[in-house]
């Protein structure tokens, strides 16, 4: 009845094939139109996943409470710290301006507050020792800080030889000062960009990376309708930063997750089309070997082009907007629709070479692969539904629409592919189609079968305990080209443990139960920090505040506004730079040394300076003064001592921490590499032992995992039943139903275990490759169940293998192109693709054919 009514469809489209065309004509433009018109693309990845489960209600939460998870991450680097510190203020204000590209825009280390408020977070002894320091040093702040000029720093100097000449210092406790101001000047009178670092000075070290790096945070507006949403505020944030950044000899970097997910999805698009059409052409080429003929080709393409506006259209008014995985039912409609119509097409020439008529040998053909095409097309459709159910959407609502698709695919392929046969009228076969140059291999697989299976089972059951070493990588980061800004600077803040960039989140009732959950979870090994707002209360401040109070005091000298001197002329400044060479000279004498050999190329260096043009001296007076200057008043600010209370943290500060009804967030830091996966899934598991409501960082991304694996797992069992009974209806043999099932099976198994053996783990991106194997095997293996079924033998030889092979080589080569993509997630798809591809051609057109064994029936000579 089944192959009845399809040659019945068959029939009335080839007669009336004018007809049949016009009307496909009108449904793919009217399909083209309404896509057009109405195509959407959520770009959104938190899209893909359901909204339903727990974590990701307290992932929602989080965000809805703080907002500040689509980010973007403005990393500012400058040679010192002062730089570093202007250059971050400066473009923090600048950004906070442009209300049309961004929403929010905050300092979350509050660089300016932290400078000018740093005593307090001291130790009781680093503070005693700090401020000791700059009270014995008074005579030298006053200096500088009454003339801030290149002649105030030269009175410095002089101050600081006086401690040598006295015994007090040695030029060797001052060898390093002087070769950082020697280092400075140098670089002015080669006409470089220089800078000087008071700070540096001070502590004695060169600045740690933190100390050179300011953070804003800048949550942009964004278009989920546009492929990368954030381009526009990145763009926007690049301009603005460049009429900046260069006065404070500064840069910026950007990551997080907009940009993190904007390069993404340029990454993909890179050489997109350059790769389209190479693979195009070798489609083509594949296509031809097939086909022989250019008409053939074409109504295939006509056919899939009509099926594809369909599917498109179908599945915009089903799920309103694609999202981003399930876009890819293009994809998988391409691939299986290609196969639809080259098993219709080789057939049809093969009974053309038989019958001689046209229209005979398409009624033939139908009539010989009606049946499989039916019970393929259906079996392909309800293992792409069966993930409908799943928790992943991304991959449910691919599942929906290329379910869809395949029955849309089977549909033109008996309607309009038929009619398009016929009006194209491709010219007779003179030769047969199978392959008579594999009898050999043919003969040899059916002699040797019972061997042939046994070593097969033998193969893949040793190759069984490599599942074993099977994983998900659930790492967003491994899909992305690490040269990229964002990654790159992503993984460059992820091995500098105060960045923070994996930590873990809790959204707390309340402040206090925050530090109450803060103090449980800091006694865990595998947690290096946790932060509340409370973290930036300094402790102890009524012992600490009197000691600041005493400094103060005795430095009040020393900022006294009534000894500030009136700048001096460019005379001035020269003669004290020859005062300053000269004192230099005396104070070496004929020492040798470390200390000595720094004086003497400071001497020479102010020698020089005083001789160089007048521009020399100004940009001096700028790497040394501005920073001066920078440093002076946070100093003054700091020796102000006021106690620092939760009321008086900096607005930006307190709202990334506590929401206005008094919600606070835990922040909770990794002590391990966070690039060590089975760390991360070790510290995620201890804070949720003893914090169930965590969430974020390596909590979101294991769980993301899981959901994956467990939707593909519960896909996967559904789409084996659902397929088994439908074979199980159609074929009324349970026998038959394993015969069909067991290859399908055994390439899946093959193919994780090769992923094993080649490195290649699942991914978000590659694990899409397991639906078209479901799709495309069962397809396969369907063909040759029902020609088994009819009686034919030597399948290998025959035209179906022909059909099959050049049908897995069209799919492969489509998705092998992928594996050239400079997105390694892409890639990996490619490559995954691939080889599911290759153990699902070996598994239907080798090992299936000697595990059916000889046919039941007979068959007629016309089937041969």
């Amino acid at each position: 009845m089944l192959t009845s009514a399809i040659v019945r469809i068959v029939g009335i489209s080839i007669r009336h094939a004018w007809t049949t065309l016009a009307i496909g004509l009108l449904l793919a433009a009217a399909a083209t139109a309404f896509t057009a018109t109405h195509f959407r693309l959520n770009s959104n990845i938190d899209a893909l996943l359901s909204n339903k489960l727990e974590w990701r209600q307290r992932d929602i939460a989080l965000e809805r409470a703080f907002g500040n998870f689509n980010l973007i991450e403005a990393v500012v680097e400058a040679p010192t710290p002062e730089l570093t510190e202007g250059a971050t203020v400066a473009l923090t204000q600048a950004l906070a301006a442009d209300k049309t590209h961004f929403r929010s825009v905050s300092n979350p280390g509050a660089t300016e507050f932290f400078a000018k408020h740093s005593l307090p977070f001291l130790s009781k002894e680093q503070l005693e020792k700090i401020l000791g320091g700059l009270v014995e040093g008074e005579p030298l702040i006053e200096d500088l800080a009454s003339d801030r000029s290149l002649r105030g720093l030269i009175a410095g100097l002089e101050d600081s030889l006086l401690g040598v000449g006295r015994g007090r210092l040695t030029l060797d406790d001052l060898a390093s000062p002087l070769n950082q101001f020697s280092d400075t000047l140098d670089k002015v009178l080669a006409g470089q960009p220089a800078s000087f670092s008071w700070r540096v000075l001070m502590q004695g070290k060169p600045a740690a990376p933190r100390d050179l790096r300011g953070y804003i945070n800048v949550q942009p507006v964004l278009d989920f309708s546009a492929l990368q949403p954030g381009l526009p505020a990145t763009d926007a944030l690049r301009v603005i930063a460049a009429d900046i950044l260069p006065k404070y000899q500064s840069t910026v970097r950007l990551t997080g997750t907009v940009p993190m997910d904007d390069e993404q999805f340029g990454t993909i698009k890179e050489n997109a089309v350059r790769n389209g059409l190479i693979t195009l052409a070798i489609v083509t080429f594949i296509l031809w070997l097939a086909l022989r003929s250019w008409r053939l080709m074409a109504a295939i393409a006509i056919n899939l082009y009509l099926g594809l506006a369909l599917t498109a259209a179908l599945g915009l008014l089903m799920v309103d907007a694609f999202n981003l995985i399930s876009v890819y039912f293009s994809v998988l409609f391409v691939g299986i629709g290609v196969d639809f119509g080259i098993q219709f097409s080789v057939r049809y020439r093969s009974e053309r070479h038989e019958l001689g008529d046209l229209t005979s040998a398409v009624q033939s053909a139908a009539l010989r692969v009606g049946a499989p095409l039916t019970l393929a097309a259906f079996a392909t459709a309800a293992g792409f539904l069966s993930f409908l159910p799943t928790n992943y959407k991304g991959v449910s609502e691919l599942g929906l629409i290329a379910g869809c698709g395949m029955l849309i695919a089977f549909a033109t392929t008996i309607t309009l592919l038929p009619a398009l046969i016929v009006l194209l009228n491709p010219p007779g076969e003179p030769r047969e189609l199978g392959y008579s140059s594999l009898a050999p291999l043919d003969e040899f697989l059916n002699r040797r079968r019972i061997g042939v299976i046994a070593g097969t089972a033998i193969v893949v059951v040793a190759g069984l305990p490599l599942l074993l070493w099977l994983h998900f990588d659930s790492n967003p980061v491994s899909l992305q080209n690490p040269k990229t800004e964002a990654i790159a600077t992503y993984l460059e803040l992820s091995r500098d443990p105060s960045a923070n960039t994996d930590a873990i989140h809790v959204l707390a009732p309340s402040l206090d139960q925050a530090n109450a959950i803060a103090a449980r979870l800091s006694k865990l090994p595998e947690v290096s920090s946790v932060l509340t707002l409370s973290s930036f209360v300094p402790q102890d401040q009524a012992e600490k505040l009197p000691i600041i109070q005493n400094a103060s005091d005795k430095l009040a000298a020393a900022f006294d506004p009534k000894k500030v001197q009136s700048a001096p002329t460019d005379a001035e400044n020269v003669d004290a730079q020859n005062e300053g060479a000269q004192r230099l000279t005396e104070a070496v004498s004929d020492q040798k040394g470390r200390g000595a050999e720094s004086a003497r190329r400071l001497a020479a260096s102010l020698s020089k300076l005083a001789q160089a043009p007048k521009s020399a001296r100004d940009a001096a007076t700028d790497s040394f003064i501005r920073p001066l200057d920078q440093d002076l008043e946070g100093l003054r600010a700091s020796l102000q001592p006021q106690p620092i209370t939760q009321q008086s943290l900096p607005p930006d500060l307190t709202q990334n921490w506590v929401t206005p009804d008094g919600r606070a967030r835990v922040s909770i830091a990794p002590k391990a590499d966070t690039n060590d996966y089975d760390a991360m899934r070790r510290f995620a598991s201890a804070v949720l032992a003893v914090e169930p409501n965590a969430t974020a960082g390596p909590i979101t991304i294991l769980e993301a995992g899981k959901l994956v694996v467990n939707a593909f797992v519960e896909a996967g069992a559904l789409a084996l039943v659902s397929i088994a009974i439908l074979l199980w209806l159609v074929l009324q043999r349970l026998g038959d139903v394993l015969l069909t099932l067991i290859p399908l099976a055994l390439a899946g198994v093959v193919t994780l275990e090769l992923t094993v053996l080649v490195d290649l783990p699942l991914n978000f991106a590659n694990i899409i490759a397991l639906p078209l194997l479901l799709g495309v095997g069962v397809a396969f293996k369907i063909y040759y169940i029902m020609a088994w079924r009819e009686g034919q033998t030597h399948l290998l030889q025959t035209p179906l293998t022909r059909a099959v092979i050049y049908s897995a080589l069209t799919t492969a080569t489509a998705f092998g192109s992928l594996v050239f993509s400079s997105h390694p997630g892409t890639s990996s798809m490619g490559k995954l693709l691939a080889l599911s591809l290759v153990c699902t051609l070996a598994a239907a057109a080798l090992f299936q054919p000697i595990l059916m064994g000889k046919p039941r029936n007979t068959p007629s000579p016309s089937k041969m």
